[in-house]
């Protein structure tokens, strides 16, 4: 029941992450009327900052996660050992 409400939990914080975030749009920008009447310069990028800091979040929790279960496992694993 602890892991039913623990996964729930998690998704529900996902998809609480992703409704807020902000859109990415990569649409290129209006071409210029005429060409050659503005300097002939690259479009800019497509921003994709805000959900790229959200995924590299999600990221180093999950990381952080998996090495606290792994300490926490094998530091039983040394206990039961020890008192057999």
């Amino acid at each position: 029941m602890k892991n039913i409400i623990k996964f729930l939990a998690l998704v529900s914080l996902i998809v609480c992450a992703i409704l807020v975030s902000k859109p990415i749009k990569a649409n290129p920008p209006d071409p210029p009327s005429h060409h050659g009447e503005t300097t002939n310069q690259a479009p800019a990028g497509a921003p994709i900052d805000g959900g790229l800091g959200i995924l590299l979040a999600l990221g180093a929790g999950y990381g952080g996660r998996k090495l606290y279960k792994s300490r926490k496992k094998k530091e039983e694993a040394e206990n039961d050992e020890i008192e057999e």
